[in-house]
């Protein structure tokens, strides 16, 4: 999948791994899925920080320049070192 970052063979479960095309591809689409709503949650805890300042001088454009881009990669980072296990759980419970 084009979107998700890329992730190490090694954190992803043996059943993916070992398993075939259509359930490595349905991981692939859960993990995408797991992707969204990691960057959703933490897109909501940056936008706890925003102050409502309407004043914008360099440091506070620096702050929203770094507020904009943290959500994203945050769930890169969670999801390349394997997620946190909704996406085996979602394939799981679709069999």
């Amino acid at each position: 999948m084009s979107g998700l970052p890329p992730i190490d063979p090694a954190v992803l479960p043996a059943s993916v791994r070992n398993g075939s095309p259509q359930q490595k591809k349905a991981y692939q689409a859960a993990l995408g899925f797991e992707r969204m709503l990691i960057g959703q949650l933490t897109k909501s805890m940056v936008d706890t920080t925003k102050t409502g300042d309407d004043d914008q001088d360099a440091t506070s454009a620096a702050t929203s320049t770094y507020q904009s881009m943290l959500p994203d990669v945050l769930a890169d980072g969670i999801t390349s070192a394997g997620g946190l296990g909704l996406a085996g759980q979602l394939v799981k419970d679709l069999k």
